[in-house]
């Protein structure tokens, strides 16, 4: 956790050294105000001796005459003992008086109020350097997550991802602010406590030491048996989370097949695992208090006995006994404070090592140091081309090339897991090249920086995704479009006359998700929203599926009016949607079987024309 550290701003350090600063204090007005719980029960004796056991017997006057103290043993020598002893009680209390009682109170009150005070202003402190902590640790994770590759979210899953952002920094969270309190208060105090305690009495300092020993040795058991468990417990929460969102997002399918009992009973057998962790860790847990109980109740037995045996002989007064068993109660709570925060820190020293995992994770697709420059305007080369997926054990598609000029239309077709989507995923660089290279506008995409490739670049996924918020922002998402290109955009995606029939037209909100909306409406907005990135590269992933034939056509008839300048890279399934291309390549078990025309494809390419006669007759293919 303490790498995580190096993400604290210079405010924070400030704030930190206040913090020592301000919990020194705390400890100082702690020990004054255990001097006057000493003084304050002195005071009090002093007037009851006064008051209600010398009284009226005593000539206050001749107290200081040791021949007349020694007419007074035979009514106070059990007591005092000797002469002297008695001589010097009665000076102790020569000028008691309630007055006496009130000042030494009022000091209490001062040095309670300025603890407190300390106290409070410590916590604010803590609490506002572990915030901004964890919202710099928040920032961070969500902001590599955003750079990593699909091939890293893959390596964590996306369940994990969302609880190292939530879960994980929250529990760093929790335990800064236990460091930042208990972990410099807690030795401050216990160092001060133990010297003023072994100055009063070693006989009392022997008992506390043994006292603090069983507590240490009790806790460090405790800590031990629970630790592995808060490791668990984070990775059950991943398979908790993972569960819990698999089944929101299948909802529709999970009752379609009436499968709520299956899906139960996958989450019952996490929940009860995580259950029993829990319950686990908290009943180990629960022993802390009964442990603490008992060793306090045990030490404050040690130091009335011990103390009433040093009384009897002379060694120490009733007073010294009360400051001491508050000293060494302090000492108790100051090491059970530290001892509670490292049985805390195992829990968030697992979620720390999770987000540095993330923070720590190497970019597989990162910027080149230094950008090349492009030679070329709207072109996409793919040069012998081969992919795999991390740990895989064959190549999704190997040894694929081509060349799309500007303005052209290349289509991609086959069988499904031919590789069709996974090819043109390497266009933005989603993905690598496992072998060869792909160019856009000249240049290879890793000597490009992925804002600059991706800013020439229009994507409309296989699955149209939409975000919360309006129409308009939706289209609008990359940035590049003021309101009439919104609108403009909307048109060539068949989008316009939809959105005009909702409710508050471009102002209509879509939900997470476009939950809302048709998978149709859905496809097309996706559409308007790549159209409005003004791209030189239109990339399309099985983007027609949704619509119907009419509306397929239309589409592809505004896009070639409206962008004829772009280069399309089309991924479908319809004949019809690539008949028009001006390449269409086919795959076939990773490989190109087929290059050309969608007429020369007919004589050429059996894989071609078997897709093609399973969707349209041979009078519509023209054969």
């Amino acid at each position: 956790m303490v790498k995580l550290y190096k993400n604290l701003k210079a405010l924070d350090w400030l704030l930190i050294a206040l913090i020592v600063g301000i919990t020194v204090a705390q400890v100082y007005f702690t020990m004054e105000l255990t001097d006057q719980i000493s003084n304050i029960v002195g005071a009090i004796t002093n007037v009851n001796l006064r008051t209600n056991v010398f009284g009226e017997f005593v000539d206050w006057t001749r107290i200081s005459d040791l021949t007349y103290v020694s007419t007074l043993l035979p009514v106070y020598g059990v007591a005092y003992g000797s002469a002297e002893a008695l001589q010097a009680a009665l000076i102790a209390v020569q000028n008691a008086s309630a007055a006496d009682i009130w000042t030494e109170g009022g000091f209490m009150l001062v040095f309670a109020v300025c603890a407190a005070l300390c106290q409070a202003a410590s916590g604010i402190a803590a609490s506002f350097v572990a915030s901004r902590l964890s919202a710099t640790l928040r920032g961070k994770v969500y902001s590599k997550v955003e750079s990593f590759s699909i091939a890293e979210v893959n390596k964590f899953s996306t369940a994990s991802l969302i609880t190292r952002t939530t879960n994980d920094i929250q529990q760093v969270h929790m335990a800064n602010i236990l460091v930042l309190r208990m972990l410099i208060y807690a030795p401050i105090m216990a160092i001060w406590a133990i010297c003023k305690i072994n100055a009063s009495s070693g006989e009392l300092t022997l008992a506390t030491a043994i006292a603090i020993v069983i507590l240490i040795v009790c806790i460090l058991a405790i800590m031990l048996t629970v630790m592995p468990k808060f490791k668990l417990m984070q990775k059950l929460t991943d398979r908790l989370n993972g569960v819990t969102r698999e089944n929101l997002t299948g909802i529709r399918v999970v009752r379609a097949y009436n499968a709520e009992n299956y899906q139960q009973a996958k989450f019952s057998k996490v929940n009860d695992d995580f259950t029993r962790t829990q319950l686990f860790t908290g009943r180990v847990m629960a022993l802390m208090s009964p442990v603490m109980m008992l060793v306090m109740n045990g030490l404050t037995l040690a130091i009335y006995w011990i103390g009433a045996s040093l009384m009897n002989a002379g060694e120490i007064e009733y007073q010294t006994i009360v400051s001491f068993m508050t000293l060494a109660s302090q000492v108790v709570m100051a090491f059970l404070m530290l001892l509670m925060m490292f049985i805390l820190l195992p829990r968030a020293q697992v979620a720390a090592k999770r987000i540095n995992e993330v923070l720590d994770t190497p970019l597989s697709i990162a910027d080149p140091e230094t950008e090349k420059p492009l030679t070329e305007e709207g072109t996409v080369e793919f040069k012998d081309v081969s992919f795999r997926y991390p740990d895989a054990d064959a190549d999704v598609f190997e040894h694929i090339s081509f060349r799309a000029e500007k303005g052209q239309t290349i289509a991609f077709i086959g069988s499904t897991g031919s590789g069709k989507s996974t090819l043109i995923n390497l266009v933005p660089r989603f993905y690598d090249a496992t072998e060869g290279e792909v160019l856009v506008d000249g240049v290879n995409v890793k000597d490009i920086k992925q804002s600059t490739l991706r800013d020439k670049i229009g994507y409309v996924p296989q699955k149209g995704v939409l975000f919360s918020g309006t129409v308009a922002e939706n289209i609008g998402f990359g940035g590049k479009a003021d309101r009439d290109e919104i609108i403009e955009a909307a048109k060539v995606a068949e989008a316009d006359g939809f959105i005009n029939e909702m409710t508050e037209g471009y102002a209509s909100m879509i939900s997470q998700g476009g939950k809302n909306v048709s998978g149709g409406q859905k496809q097309r907005l996706s559409i308007a929203r790549a159209v409005a990135q003004k791209p030189e590269i239109m990339i399309f992933d099985d983007s027609f599926s949704a619509l119907d034939y009419k509306t397929d056509k239309k589409v592809r008839e505004n896009l070639k009016e409206k962008m004829s300048g772009a280069t399309n890279l089309i991924v479908a399934q319809r004949i019809g949607t690539i008949m028009d291309a001006d390449k269409i390549i086919v795959l076939d078990q990773g490989k190109a079987v087929g290059e050309g025309t969608h007429e020369e494809l007919l004589k050429t390419c059996d894989v071609y024309r078997e897709i093609a006669l399973s969707q349209l007759s041979k009078e519509e293919l023209g054969l």
